[in-house]
């Protein structure tokens, strides 16, 4: 095969993308085996390429010919996206420097590990208050639990109103789904969208008359210090932290929770130490990542990864959970091991698009596992594991739809 010739397309299973299940991980380790590289049939009748290792996710995260850019896109594409979703093209997540660092500029500062850090004693009130409402013993789907804490925490950092919370979720939750083929569910996406873009845009020309310490402020104040932002990117990025504020840490509850019910001795380890919760939270980020693709990546030019040709436009997957289980870098990479060190996981990604929310969902986990475990004594699955309900939406995650545990008692605070 020659340097330009293209590789077949790998047969890859149908469910390869649309079933996040423990089936994943085989395929992932069997494509590892078989190069870094692999062009695939997604999206359907486009290039595209999967990067499957560590190594080669590395470099990739760091060469600037792969681009985040809509506008580096096909056309079709762009098109797709602007139609589906228009409010979610205008933030960081879909820039390249200087916008990129630009657009990035409003929330680092707000998202920092210290002032996160502040926010542990009233993350830690939510989540007694919501452990206060469960049974007092029994079952109970802990995925309702996992989705509403995040979603307090960031609408109180963003302080939306109580009255609002349902609605933005539902709005924020259907839009982090990719856009489809499907002339029906992107106009349901577009609904959506327009919602949330209505909804923000009345928040901030209220917040500006009425201004505190809060993360919706904080973007106004550093909006007109600067005067280099527009409202629309506002907006877009008021979305995209909501739903990386509370879909993925959701993620991050329910996965950790269920690769920590499946091992025992684990958890028995942290039950009995409740201060390996920060390694804890990590090691559960790497085995089963609440992000198991990287967002959007296009390449701008011909170019070479993994010893495969990639052409110009072609989509450019980072399979973050395979690389997060690559043997060269983790040893017994399928095994939970709450005290790994060096723990070198993408579950944030890496560089410049390292995740800006990664200091609250921390502070977030190491604040839940440890609660659950000390007021819920006798935690365990209440299904078999091969019966867990992982959920698929056509985009970056990977998460439960339910997440049904058992316990003896419900203990006070």
């Amino acid at each position: 095969m020659t340097a330009v010739e293209k590789p077949a397309a790998k047969p890859l299973p149908p469910e390869f993308f649309n079933d996040p299940g423990d089936d994943r991980h085989g395929w992932e380790a069997a494509l590892r085996a078989d190069g870094p590289v692999h062009r695939i049939d997604y999206p359907p009748g486009a290039e595209a390429y999967i990067v499957t290792d560590h190594d080669t996710t590395l470099k990739a995260f760091n060469d600037p010919r792969l681009s985040k850019r809509v506008e580096a896109a096909p056309a079709w594409f762009q098109e797709q996206l602007r139609d589906a979703s228009p409010v979610l093209i205008r933030n960081m997540i879909t820039a390249d420097p200087p916008d990129h660092t630009r657009l990035r500029k409003l929330v680092s500062r707000a998202f920092t590990a210290r002032r996160m850090e502040l926010l542990r004693p009233r993350i830690q009130q939510i989540t007694d208050e919501l452990i206060d409402d469960f049974p007092e013993s029994g079952e109970v789907d802990l995925m309702g639990f996992a989705y509403s804490l995040p979603m307090r925490v960031i609408s109180e950092f963003l302080r939306v109103p109580d009255e609002d919370r349902p609605q933005v979720q539902q709005d924020v939750v259907m839009l982090s789904e990719a856009p489809y083929p499907d002339e029906e569910r992107n106009r349901l996406l577009r609904v959506a969208s327009d919602k949330i873009e209505r909804y923000l845009l009345d928040l901030l020309a209220a917040r500006r008359g009425d201004l505190g310490d809060d993360l919706v402020s904080d973007l106004i104040r550093a909006a007109d210090e600067d005067d280099v932002f527009e409202e629309s990117e506002l907006v877009s990025t008021l979305v995209l932290l909501i739903i990386a504020g509370h879909k993925t840490t959701a993620n991050l509850i329910g996965n950790g929770t269920q690769a920590l019910l499946r091992q025992p001795d684990q958890l028995e380890l942290l039950r009995a130490d409740p201060s390996l919760a920060p390694s804890a939270v990590e090691e559960f980020l790497r085995l089963d990542s609440p992000v198991f693709r990287g967002t959007l990546r296009i390449a701008t030019e011909d170019m070479e990864l993994g010893g495969q040709h990639i052409p110009k436009e072609s989509f450019v997957h980072l399979m973050l959970g395979s690389a997060n289980r690559d043997p060269r870098v983790f040893e017994n990479p399928d095994r939970l091991d709450i005290g790994r060190t060096g723990n070198k996981h993408f579950a944030f990604g890496h560089g410049a698009h390292f995740c800006a929310g990664a200091p609250l969902s921390r502070v977030e986990g190491s604040v839940v596992f440890p609660t659950m475990l000390r007021r819920l004594p006798g935690l365990r699955l209440a299904v078999a594991p091969e019966d867990l309900d992982w959920v698929y939406d056509n985009s970056t995650s990977r998460g439960l739809r339910t997440l049904p545990v058992a316990y003896d008692a419900r203990l006070p605070r």
